[in-house]
């Protein structure tokens, strides 16, 4: 697996957001620190995903990030991204890594120890772990794990944990000290006044 950045970017295609602006000013900041995750809505068309991803990768690749699809693995596929991302409700993990081969990066949604070895055995290079905090970035998540669980999942596999879910600077460092890899952010960054510098203090946060 290529080295993992700490700061995954998930891209946000709500009505009146500018995901490949946000891309831009974050790449331009934590270069091959980032990790670029598009995620498109779920009416979103299969050639509107693959148009999005297609030009996220080639904003990516200059700056030797990496650029991942979440669920749709046949757009990260034929886009040629470094893989993609699976959910609780998406392909299991041992599909998604038939479906990437060996070699591609494959992350999975995990909240308690017991799925997070499960999803590792199946073949998950790094684990999405939350939500942490509350978020209205999306809805029916369930109930927040905080810290504590973060580090549950942490102690239980061997594996990058990506925490994600309410995440802001100013968490950053509890997460960090519950043993997280990095974070995973739509919000704090898309939702920002100034998305670069909103990147670049996620970035300070994280390698303290």
């Amino acid at each position: 697996m290529p080295s993992l950045g700490r700061l995954h970017l998930i891209t946000d295609t709500r009505p009146g957001r500018d995901p490949l602006t946000v891309v831009r000013a974050a790449l331009a900041v934590a270069r091959a620190d980032l990790v670029v995750q598009v995620r498109v809505e779920d009416s979103a068309t299969d050639r509107e995903a693959y148009e999005l991803a297609q030009r996220v990768l080639a904003l990516c690749v200059p700056y030797g990030a990496t650029c991942l699809v979440n669920d749709r693995l046949h757009v990260a596929l034929a886009v040629g991204a470094a893989g993609g991302h699976v959910g609780a409700d998406d392909l299991p993990v041992a599909a998604a890594r038939r479906v990437l081969g060996p070699a591609g990066v494959l992350g999975a949604t995990a909240r308690a120890p017991g799925t997070a070895t499960a999803a590792v055995a199946a073949g998950a290079s790094y684990l999405g772990v939350g939500p942490c905090h509350a978020t209205s970035t999306k809805s029916g998540l369930p109930d927040p794990i905080g810290p504590a669980g973060v580090r549950a999942v942490v102690d239980a596999v061997d594996v990058p944990v990506i925490a994600i879910g309410g995440v802001t600077t100013e968490r950053v460092p509890e997460l960090r000290a519950a043993g997280a890899y990095g974070v995973a952010v739509v919000g704090a960054v898309s939702a920002a006044a100034d998305p670069a510098r909103a990147t670049a203090e996620l970035i300070e946060a994280l390698t303290c």
